[in-house]
């Protein structure tokens, strides 16, 4: 059996789940129905001190699935032109293995046993993950399957703000306005919003990990 001990320090912070933050951009509201267009991952490390902070993002355009809905609405929004002929979109399936097998790499890195979803109103993210990876049939998905942290909700605890844009600036962030709706942009903030208001927890935490440590 594996001395606890040995593990990296990531394993422990959040009960052996590693938090991976989820953004996508899409042809609508429905998960199931509308088409997932960017999805975008991005990796968090931890350094010596136990603070997190920011690490690799993975992201691709997305190629809508057959029949998926396009809503003309969500496509203004985002600003997505799915059929521009410079669009380097990928198949969902695709895009989901690629991105799932550098979540299994960082879970073998730091000794955690599965992926938990970070995401600014992480349900949204979370159903359309979840309706890709049902679509595309693929049966090892490293995400837990339904829970997840809502960035949403720590911001509106942390400083009064549940807005992306308004969090991160609140927090003293830079949000480039031009650059938002954009999977990687959105899910990069939302990473730097989730390591800041987590490392605020830091010393509570490690105070409380030497008090089980101790020797009863």
């Amino acid at each position: 059996m594996q001395d606890k001990q040995a593990q990296h320090p990531f394993s422990r912070r959040f009960r052996g789940f590693l938090p991976v933050v989820v953004d996508v951009e899409t042809g609508g509201f429905e998960a199931k129905t509308d088409a997932l267009l960017e999805i975008a991952a991005v990796l968090l490390d931890m350094d010596a001190s136990g603070n997190l902070q920011r690490g690799a993002t993975v992201a691709y355009h997305v190629q809508p699935f057959a029949g998926a809905n396009l809503n003309p609405e969500a496509l203004a929004f985002t600003g997505i032109d799915p059929n521009h002929p410079l669009r380097p979109a990928i198949p969902e399936r695709d895009a989901l293995q690629r991105i799932f097998r550098e979540v299994r790499t960082a879970l073998h890195q730091y000794d955690c046993t599965r992926a938990i979803l970070v995401g600014h109103n992480a349900f949204f993210d979370m159903g359309f993950l979840n309706a890709a990876v049902e679509r595309s049939g693929i049966k090892r998905n490293p995400f837990h399957p339904f829970s997840s942290f809502d960035t949403a909700t720590l911001a509106g605890v942390a400083v009064g703000q549940t807005v992306l844009a308004r969090a991160v600036a609140a927090l003293e962030m830079e949000w480039d306005s031009a650059s938002a709706h954009s999977a990687a942009y959105d899910a990069e903030k939302t990473a730097d919003l989730f390591c800041a208001i987590v490392n605020r927890f830091t010393a509570v935490f490690a105070d409380r990990l030497r008090d089980q440590l101790k020797p009863i």
